[in-house]
Formats: C-alpha cells, structure tokens, sequence
C-alpha cells in the first residue's frame, strides 16, 4: 500500500505512537513485517548473560540492594547469580 498519512494523527492507535516516539518510517517498517500479527515484546531488553555480566560488573561487596532495584531482580536471585560466580 502506497503511504497516504499526511499527519501523524492519520495513523491508527499503536502505528501513531511509534510514528511519535520513534519515526513515521518506524510506523511503516513495523506494519510491512508484521501487520496482522500479535506480538508480545518481553519485559527485559537484554538476555540473561547480558543482565549477569553486568551485575558481577557493577558489583561492589555491598550494593545488592541498589542492584536488584536496577535490574528488577530480587536480592536473593542478585546473590545467587554472584554465588555461582563466587563474587
């Protein structure tokens, strides 16, 4: 289909938000792959070895409290994934 919006607001609902937050051809890509589709986007952005990394990273033998804030993990599961890399 040929683009007709002249306007922002000429998008539909969750193709209107993209185009605001992100860019109209954002909009348009995301429609082209998957219109039609229901998708569902997991809550975290990055995968678990990544989230890991960066806790034993940032770690300081006394900030597992301001980590689980950060990483929305519980103190326990920050411990634990430090355990197992006896940090």
């Amino acid at each position: 289909m040929e683009h007709i919006a002249h306007k922002i607001t000429d998008y539909a609902d969750i193709y209107q938000e993209i185009a605001e937050e992100i860019s109209p051809e954002t909009a348009i890509a995301i429609h082209r792959l998957f219109s039609g589709q229901q998708i569902m986007f997991p809550k975290k952005l990055y995968n678990r070895e990544c989230i890991y990394r960066a806790i034993r990273q940032n770690y300081n033998g006394q900030n597992v409290r301001k980590l689980s804030k950060i990483f929305e993990y519980s103190e326990r599961q920050i411990r634990r994934i430090l355990a197992e890399n006896k940090l």
